[in-house]
């Protein structure tokens, strides 16, 4: 939420139930490279991301989205954060993601305490449906005077007009477009008339696989409920994985096969047939953003056609 009123101060209140506030609408965001990726969807262009203990010195294409094109800058890993760099940017606001609802996921707070900058971690975790995900983006987005966007179907509402503009306006979709939905259509019709199973996947060595469970990812169960035929791995530890060997994925007999496309993960070239399945990109940390999703659902439909 903002605060328009005589002061001018500005406020928001984050998935952890923490409040950074400001005396004016932030203008130097920095954030985490899913978060900065998503809010450069929306209009608000960061002045650097930073990743996470995933990353490396060189900024991940797949995580980026339309970063690297807009210019923004990336610091490295979170956890190895040049405290100086960051520092010599004057942020005034630091965005994160948060799984747990408690701590942000890719920087540690009290490097933000320690510079006197306000942090705000919105949850990408399983606790929210993806359009809620996405609508808490797009308030985010809001609040730091991003135009307003169509919110995916489902979603809450986010808040209202009045929103000045952007002080880093980025390559945002039009006012009142909505990509999500009509990417939603194809993918339902897509869904409807293929009969592949669909099995996602995190390569980890020609040895090994963390084979993912569908309701503990927002978007793979989004495609569950606009009719895709994900695969459940089967008991085992792990809430978000099974790790197993490529045997064990063989044996699900996928017609198609969702790989993590991040840097870290092994991919298909270097990976063994998952039986006779297809292949086609999934990116765990698609960027919260309507554009982006749509783009990961067409994707989908054009893999279950194929």
């Amino acid at each position: 939420m903002t605060d328009t009123g005589a002061t001018g101060a500005w406020g928001f209140t984050d998935d952890r139930g923490a409040a950074p506030a400001a005396v004016r609408t932030p203008g130097r965001v920095v954030a985490y490279v899913r978060a900065g990726a998503g809010l450069l969807d929306l209009g608000v262009t960061p002045v650097a991301v930073y990743g996470s203990a995933h990353d490396g010195a060189a900024l991940d294409p797949v995580k980026a989205g339309e970063l690297a094109a807009a210019g923004v800058p990336y610091l490295g890993a979170g956890r190895a954060l040049d405290e100086e760099a960051l520092r010599s940017l004057r942020p005034d606001l630091i965005v994160d993601v948060t799984y747990d609802r408690k701590s942000p996921y890719a920087l540690d707070e009290a490097v933000a305490d320690r510079l006197g900058v306000p942090l705000a971690a919105l949850s990408v975790g399983n606790e929210l449906s993806l359009a809620a995900i996405i609508a808490r983006f797009g308030e985010l987005g809001a609040a730091l005077g991003a135009p307003a966007v169509s919110r995916p179907a489902g979603a809450a509402p986010g808040p209202g007009p009045g929103a000045a503009p952007s002080p880093n306006p980025g390559p945002g979709p039009a006012p009142g477009a909505d990509p999500m939905a009509s990417a939603e259509d194809v993918l339902r019709a897509a869904a409807a008339r293929s009969d592949r199973t669909v099995l996602a996947l995190s390569g980890a060595g020609p040895d090994q696989v963390h084979l993912a469970r569908p309701h503990a990812w927002p978007e793979l169960a989004r495609l569950q409920e606009l009719g895709v035929r994900l695969l459940d791995p089967g008991p085992g530890p792990g809430a978000s994985w099974l790790t197993a060997d490529w045997e064990h994925a063989a044996t699900l007999n996928p017609g198609l096969v969702l790989h993590d496309s991040r840097a870290h993960a092994v991919g298909p070239d270097a990976f063994p047939p998952v039986g006779h399945a297809r292949v086609a990109p999934w990116n765990p940390e698609t960027p919260p953003s309507p554009a982006a999703y749509a783009r990961f659902f067409e994707d989908v439909a054009a893999a279950l056609q194929a």
